[in-house]
This record gives structure tokens, sequence and C-alpha cells, in this order.
């Protein structure tokens, strides 16, 4: 899972689409079908709050597909590709309208110390997605210090299962929606909003404001979205 196709939806000028149950279904009949898929998330805004960040309208449909190689990311988006098919008329029929983005990123993956999903008690966990848009004065020296800095501090949330941190590649693709540039990613995860919460309520979370103060200069500001997290195997 080196390599992640990934795509939001939001509303714009003070629309209020919401996607449909049948239209997340059809995109993970879809999806799940992809050649060289190793697995997928599927996104639904959620609510929580933090003790720092306000709180921001949340995209209202998102997707994340891993890929081992790269090749197999750009075959599936190809002009005939598997995954033409999610832009097809009467796919995603809900949200028509809404903003499209997508970009292409690799994927670095971090440990925690409890990373097993008890989804049967569960059900769908919740992950806390992160956007930073860019740029930075000096992209380097920015992405050294977080990687090595960051996801350290991320790992001390009370019940992470997750940490993801995912950088800029050039890559080929033919969907046809908006293609954005942002500089970095990144995705933790819990069992549930109520897991989420908790840990943003946590003396971790004031940990992590501490680290933001040392980050390295950039600009573009940061974007916070909790997501109900459909997980998908192929």
């Amino acid at each position: 899972m080196r390599f992640a196709y990934l795509a939001f939806f939001e509303n714009t000028d003070g629309s209020q689409l919401a996607v449909s149950r049948a239209d997340v279904e059809t995109v993970s009949d879809i999806i799940k079908l992809t050649p060289g898929l190793t697995s997928a998330n599927l996104f639904t805004p959620e609510t929580t709050q933090d003790l720092y960040n306000p709180d921001e309208e949340a995209p209202i449909f998102g997707m994340q597909l891993y890929f081992d190689e790269l090749s197999e990311l750009e075959d599936a988006l190809a002009p005939a590709g598997h995954l033409h098919q999610l832009a097809a008329a009467g796919v995603l029929a809900s949200i028509r309208g809404a903003k499209a983005t997508q970009q292409a990123m690799y994927v670095r993956h971090f440990p925690v110390d409890e990373p097993v999903l008890d989804l049967a008690r569960n059900g769908d966990p919740c992950s806390y997605v992160v956007h930073y848009t860019g740029p930075a004065e000096d992209l380097n020296v920015w992405m050294h210090y977080y990687v090595t800095h960051h996801p350290q501090v991320m790992r001390t949330f009370p019940g992470i299962r997750g940490i993801e941190i995912l950088s800029r590649v050039d890559w080929t693709g033919f969907l046809p929606w908006q293609r954005v540039n942002h500089m970095q990613r990144n995705r933790v995860m819990f069992d549930s909003q109520a897991a989420l919460t908790a840990a943003l309520q946590s003396p971790a979370r004031i940990a992590m404001r501490e680290d933001f103060k040392n980050f390295p200069p950039f600009e573009g500001g940061n974007s916070h979205y909790p997501m109900a997290t459909k997980i998908i195997r192929p």
C-alpha cells in the first residue's frame, strides 16, 4: 500500500448535497474489482470536538484507493482504465454538481501500539483526515521535520489504530475531475467517532499543538475533517 489515489467531493455555493447510501454501495462495488487494488477507504462526514481547531465543513464524500505500485494506480486511471466507471452517468448521482478534486500520493505508514480494529464490535472506524495545501518555504526541510517528529507524537493518542502521512508525486490519470497538488495529507484512524473525540481532548492533543509551533514555515494553512470510514477489500 505504497501509493494512494484520493478523490474528495465538496458542497459549493451554499448547496447541501449529501451522498446516498445507494451511491456509496455502487462506488464500493466498482472499486473492489479494480485490478491491482490492495484496499480502499470510503469517507463520509462525521462530527467531533477538538481542543484547538474550529469546526470545518467536511467533504460530503471521499475515497482513498491503495496500490502497491504507481503503475497499477495509473493503469486504473488510464483513458480506458477500470476507475472511469466512477464518472459514468448515474454513478454518484446524489452529489452531482459537487466540486470534485483528485490527487495521487505516496503513502508513509507509521507504527501504532494497538493497530487491530474490531469491526464486529465497533462498526466502521473514524478517520481524522488532514490536508496541507502548501507551499512550504522549503519542502525538503518541512517534510524531514514532519515525518521525524509529528507521527511520533500522534502515536501517543489513546486508542489510535493507524497513522499515514502522504506526500505528492507526479502521476497520470484521466478521470474528469480537477487535479490538485497538495503538498501533504495525513490520516489517523480510531475505532469510532467517540474514540476520535476522546483523543482530541487528551493530553496528546496538547503535545501535538506544542509540536505544531515548531513546524518549519509554510503557507496555505491546514484543514481537519472527521470522516466515517468504510474499508473496502478487493
